[in-house]
This record gives C-alpha cells, sequence and structure tokens, in this order.
C-alpha cells in the first residue's frame, strides 16, 4: 500500500510541514528542575525528527512555577533564561527538515498539593548546591513528602471553582480568584512569546485530558457564576482570551493549535450526564474556528475517564476516530488527531477517508523513533509497534518525582539516543537461548554490536510468554513485541533455530564467545495441590486445557489471573478470583484494573480477597478467611492457579558448573520473573557490558 497522502506537504496556518505525521505532546521527563532543556531531551526529540516526522509538539510546557508545574523533569515557557535552551531544540529540529511546537500547559487541579511551590524552591537549591544534591534532597524529601499528601497537609491546588478532586493527584483544590485568572492568561500569552523568541513554530495550548483549560471548559469542574462560567461561552472565555493575546503580541502568522477534549466520556465509565458531551464538544470546536485558530488537536476523556484517551491494550485501533471525523465535518482548519494508530496502513486509510488531515502518533514513538521513515521506505513490517501496555505512563508517573524519566517496554534505548552501543562485536560468535522478548531483545542488540548471532528456540514459533499473554479477548497486541523483534531479526540476517532443544552439547559445539541463556520460566504449580481438577494459568491460556459451563476457582488475581479469568469468561465459564491480600491485584497499575475490572464484574464475577488457599477437594476448594483464621468450602468443577512464574535456569546451571571458554549470561524471567519492560531492560543492560 502506498502511503502518498501521508507524506504530502500540508498546512497549519502559515506553516507547511512536509508530511503529515505529528510526534504528540507526552511528557517523559527528561527536562530539570529550571524547565531549560537538557541534551537528553533535546537528543531525545532530535532522534524523532531524524526519525522521519514533519511536526513535533513538545510534551507539556509550563507557564507558571508556582501552581503550574507538572514535575521536576518538564519543560518550561515561563522565564526568559529558557528561551536560549529551546532555541539550540528548535535550530536541531529544524536541521532534519522538521517543524517544532510547543504545548503550553497548566495541570490545575490533576496537580499534586506536593507540587505547589516545590520548583522554585528546587531552583533555588540548584544555584546554592548544585543539581546533584538537590536532587539527593529531593529524593529524601519526597517519600514523607508523599505522606503528607496522602493526609492532605499540603497547599491546595488550583480550579476554575473548588470541585471534586481528580481520581489520580486527589488533591483538594481551591477557586481561582479573577485576578489570578487573569495572571494566567497573560502567563500563557508570555509564554507564547518566548516560544516564538526561541525560533520555535507555533504553539499548541492543551485543552484536553482534564487539564486547567479543560477544567474551564467543563461544567463539571468549573461552577462560577462570574465572566468565567455559567453558559458554553463564559466557560470559553479563558481559552479565547488566551487566543486573543496570542494574536496580538506574536502576530497572525504564527500558528495556533487548540489540543481539545471534544467529549469527556464519562458516560464510559457509567456517568451519563456528567461533564459535556461530544455535541459540546463540537460547538467548542465551531467557536475556536471562529476564532481564527490554525488546527484543532482532537483528543478526549480526563484524568477521572483515563483509558478513554490513554488507552490500554484491549482498545482497538481506531475506536474514537469517530470524533475527529465530525469534528472535521464542523470545521474549516485542519484537524489533528492520533486515534490509536499503530499501522501505516491505518493512517493512510484514515487520511484518506478525510477522519482527520494529520496522523498524530505518541507511544509509536516512543516504541520506534523511525516510524515514519520506515513507512516511507516500504519498510513498515520492521516498525517496533506500541502494544499499548502503558508501561511508558506508569514509569514516568512513577519516576517524575525522583528527577527520573519514563520507560517503554519495547525500546530499551529510549533516554540513551545518543549513547548507542559500542560497535565492536567483529563477527565474533553469539548465542542466544530463548526466543521470548528478552531473547528476541538481546539478539538484536548483538547483532547492532556486530556479533554473528544464533538464537535457539525449543518451541516452534517466538514469542515465549507473550504467547500467553496475547491469548485473552482483546490482547493481541501483546505479542507485535516478539513478532516485530522477529522480523528485524530476519531482515538482518539472524539465524533463529526453532523447534531446537539446547544443551550444553550444542552449545560447545557452536564455539561461541558469548551465551545469553533467556530460557524464561514455568508457572508455580505446587505438587500438593497436583490433582486432576487443577491447572495452572499456562495451560488455561495455551488452550492444553479446555472447557466451558464450568464453575472456576482462580486463586491469585495479578495481571495473569485477571487475564485467565477473562479468557474462562469467554469461553462460557463462571469465576470465583481468590487472592490474598486485602484487594485485587495489590500493585497493578490502575488503568489495567480499571480496563479489566467492569468486564469480570458485568459477567458476575465473585472476588474473594483476604483468603488463602489451603487444599483442592474434588468438589473445590478449602480456604481460610485470613482476618478471622475462619475455613470454609467453596465448591467449583476446576481450580484455576495464577500463582506466578518460577525462572527455569536447567541449562544455565548445567553450563556454569561445566568448564567453558564463553562469557555466559542469564536474563530475563531465567533470573527473576517480571514484565516486558524488565527483559528488555535487562537484555539492554547485559548486552551493553559484554566486552
Amino acid at each position: 500500500m502506498s502511503h502518498d497522502m501521508m507524506f504530502s506537504p500540508m498546512k497549519i496556518g502559515s506553516l507547511e510541514t512536509k508530511n503529515r505525521i505529528v510526534m504528540a505532546p507526552m511528557c517523559m521527563g527528561f527536562g530539570q528542575y529550571n524547565g531549560c532543556a537538557t541534551d537528553t531531551l533535546m537528543d531525545y526529540y532530535e532522534e524523532r525528527a531524524a526519525g522521519g516526522v514533519g511536526l513535533i509538539i513538545t510534551e507539556i510546557t509550563r507557564i507558571n512555577d508556582i501552581t503550574g508545574a507538572s514535575s521536576f523533569g518538564q519543560l518550561g515557557m515561563s522565564h526568559d533564561y529558557q528561551i536560549p535552551a529551546m532555541k539550540e531544540l528548535a535550530d536541531r529540529i529544524h536541521f532534519h527538515g522538521c517543524k517544532i511546537m510547543v504545548e503550553l500547559h497548566h495541570p490545575g487541579r490533576q496537580n499534586l498539593g506536593l507540587m505547589m511551590g516545590t520548583v522554585p524552591i528546587c531552583n533555588v537549591g540548584n544555584k546554592i548546591m548544585g543539581e546533584l544534591y538537590t536532587k539527593i534532597l529531593v529524593n529524601a524529601v519526597i517519600p514523607p513528602g508523599k505522606k503528607l499528601q496522602d493526609n492532605h497537609i499540603v497547599p491546595r491546588v488550583v480550579a476554575p471553582s473548588k470541585c471534586e478532586k481528580s481520581k489520580l493527584s486527589d488533591s483538594v483544590n481551591r477557586p481561582l480568584l479573577v485576578k489570578e485568572i487573569k495572571k494566567l492568561i497573560a502567563q500563557f500569552v508570555e509564554g507564547a512569546v518566548r516560544v516564538k523568541k526561541a525560533g520555535c513554530d507555533g504553539v499548541e495550548l492543551h485543552a484536553a485530558h482534564g487539564y486547567l483549560i479543560q477544567q474551564f471548559l467543563s461544567p463539571n469542574t468549573n461552577k462560577r457564576t462570574d465572566e468565567y462560567g455559567g453558559s458554553l461561552e463564559n466557560r470559553m472565555r479563558f481559552l479565547l482570551e488566551i487566543i486573543r493575546g496570542i494574536r496580538a503580541n506574536c502576530g497572525k502568522d504564527f500558528p495556533i493549535v487548540v489540543r481539545l477534549s471534544v467529549d469527556e466520556m464519562y458516560d464510559k465509565i457509567g456517568q451519563k450526564g456528567k461533564g459535556y458531551s461530544l455535541d459540546d464538544g463540537i460547538k467548542m470546536a465551531k467557536i475556536l474556528n471562529e476564532e481564527g485558530i490554525d488546527a484543532i488537536d482532537v483528543s478526549s476523556a480526563a484524568y477521572d475517564t483515563f483509558n478513554y484517551w490513554l488507552e490500554p491494550t484491549s482498545f482497538d485501533c481506531g475506536w474514537r476516530k469517530y470524533l475527529a471525523s465530525k469534528v472535521k465535518k464542523a470545521v474549516d482548519i485542519p484537524v489533528i488527531a492520533a486515534n490509536l494508530i499503530r499501522s501505516p496502513q491505518q493512517a493512510e486509510s484514515q487520511l484518506e477517508e478525510g477522519t482527520q488531515d494529520f496522523i498524530s502518533l505518541g507511544r509509536p514513538l516512543l516504541a520506534d523513533p523511525h516510524w515514519a521513515n520506515k513507512a516511507k521506505n516500504g519498510d513498515e513490517k520492521l516498525i517496533k509497534r506500541c502494544i499499548c501496555c502503558l508501561y511508558c505512563f506508569e514509569s514516568m508517573m512513577h519516576n517524575a518525582y525522583k528527577y527520573d524519566h519514563g520507560r517503554c517496554s519495547v525500546n530499551p534505548c529510549l533516554g540513551s539516543e545518543k549513547h548507542p552501543l559500542i560497535k565492536n562485536g567483529n563477527g565474533r560468535k553469539a548465542l542466544v537461548v530463548g526466543a521470548g522478548v528478552a531473547g528476541l531483545t538481546s539478539a538484536e542488540l548483538l547483532t547492532d554490536r556486530g556479533f554473528d548471532v544464533t538464537v535457539i528456540e525449543k518451541e516452534s514459533s517466538v514469542g515465549g510468554q507473550l504467547t500467553l499473554a496475547a491469548k485473552p479477548p482483546h490482547k493481541e497486541k501483546m505479542n507485535w513485541a516478539c513478532t516485530d523483534l522477529f522480523e528485524n531479526l530476519v531482515k538482518k540476517g539472524v539465524e533463529i533455530k526453532l523447534n531446537t532443544k539446547a544443551d550444553k552439547q550444542l552449545v560447545d559445539s557452536l564455539n561461541p564467545y558469548v551465551v545469553i541463556n533467556a530460557t524464561g520460566g514455568n508457572a508455580v504449580f505446587p505438587d500438593s495441590f497436583k490433582t486432576d481438577n487443577v491447572c495452572t494459568s499456562t495451560d488455561i491460556l495455551n488452550l492444553k486445557v479446555t472447557f466451558s459451563g464450568k464453575k472456576v476457582v482462580v486463586i491469585g488475581s495479578g495481571m495473569t489471573g485477571l487475564e485467565t479469568s477473562e479468557l474462562l469468561i469467554s469461553q462460557g465459564n463462571s469465576v470465583t478470583i481468590v487472592e490474598m491480600a486485602d484487594e485485587i491485584a495489590p500493585g497493578m497499575w490502575f488503568q489495567h484494573l480499571d480496563d479489566a475490572l467492569p468486564k469480570l464484574k458485568e459477567a458476575n464475577t465473585e472476588f474473594l480477597t483476604g483468603h488463602k488457599l489451603l487444599a483442592v477437594n474434588p468438589d473445590g476448594v478449602l480456604l481460610e478467611r485470613l482476618k478471622d483464621n475462619m475455613k470454609f468450602n467453596v465448591k467449583a468443577d476446576f481450580v484455576v492457579l495464577s500463582l506466578g512464574v518460577k525462572s527455569d535456569t536447567t541449562l544455565y546451571d548445567e553450563l556454569k558448573k561445566s568448564p567453558h571458554s564463553y562469557k555466559l549470561y542469564n536474563i530475563g524471567d531465567s533470573v527473576k520473573s517480571g514484565r516486558i519492560a524488565d527483559a528488555t531492560e535487562c537484555a539492554y543492560n547485559t548486552v551493553a557490558k559484554i566486552d
């Protein structure tokens, strides 16, 4: 399929881009306290520019340090001293024929009270103690600070009016005074002026995902009775006055884009009538069009409806393209939209059918910074696709207050763009045992270093544990991580021997310089529970055991337990989930839980938390309720154990204890059961240290 439309020029106001591919704004935490672009951040963006995108829109960029700083590693356009670094970033992006806009932002009620006024203090600390000591101090202060945050003993965050707390931040808010609103409007305008002085090509105003501008737009968060609240026109006043201020100070030829949530999606979580719907979003888009902005970046939802703007893997590609399509019919300016696009074919189709004018790629460009060039050169099979695992956002949130950055499960090189692995393999033989994600990642990295790589896999296909993760309903994307690695390895000429069990004799016969053991692990299955009516989640997921119309008890509510339960339900079974902890899926990222629980509850799944499995009987299980040690039986036709994975070190142990001349490493689940990101990061770190 040709991609002529995607790679044709397009204008946003007076700005012409070389193609229709836009890098969407994503805060990954590559910045620093003072809001200046760092070398790491510039390298990160430049890699995507070199990868062929036509326009980069930066991450959320603050215009206010006191109430508007969202993380320690965030960009800022709140001070003139930030202009030179932004100019350097713009110059580096422009070198590759790519354009750059800056997304101006304020979090409003979605900020943490812990962040109120913290960044200016850190900036002072930087000047007095230096960055390293300030970082150490912040990391020491954050843990007790979080306790204060949890107990709301921190300053209140700001909002258009006092309203319910945001789901993710859970911070108490206070209403903005009119003079504060006027000051924020001026700060947005001043930020845009700095963006123009830095030589950037335009600004995007973040009126989506529940941040401050959207809070003014929504009747759920804007209950003001003055000129900034009430009617739709009044609720839009804050945004419109920002736009007019930018026009007056930056000129009509300086493009303004508005990123707009056109539907808050409360109906998707069973709260119909709350906030505003698509009909209201269309009205807003029309008003913005009449105001003379240059493009609308169509998005949806807010933190309270998180999964409807940052989707988990179960969502279908293109599921929300109807939003952009309806906006495009209502306006006569370009429409930018993400729409969960994962392939060049999907992107081109949505352009051709008139859904949108620009393809916005966020997470796909974390996974593969050269997505655009691969599509243009006909190498789309080599694109490393985003699997929607959400680790990028989860890791960014966990690291945002540690002065660290987010990561990508399928791209362990994220954040190390200008620090490539040393190419000194010199054709030396490298052997990788195991073709799961850890093994395939290490094989590719070894190949990039110049080693002659052979992969040995005992099964008939690659994938390892990911072949199981892809089996539950709507989880097919999970296996992309391995299939995409496989395509790249084949292209690079790596020998992959399937249906081959590795042993010491085979390893020795190949005379390798280095051996990487990535044999994964096996589901935990205690001998005491091995009866005819018991199996593991692996047996269910690989379809070794199938049944329908049965009453099933699943022991363990981790990700695998919940996904196994979904598959059992789809096969016509009823399920009871037993968990020792006091809550379902302890430690699981909330978006995955928000995705899985409604489906399980809709199928009348029973949840027994705080219960321990004592024994399996012919007609069910014996459980102990931990809070009072009460024992009782639960009837079941079948019991499925989801108790985790035990590392398989059989080959590694054999090789390690025998005399050998090669370098030997053990990685991935064969060291410790973990996530995809753990496997790829372990592979990267291992390959990097081989001399």
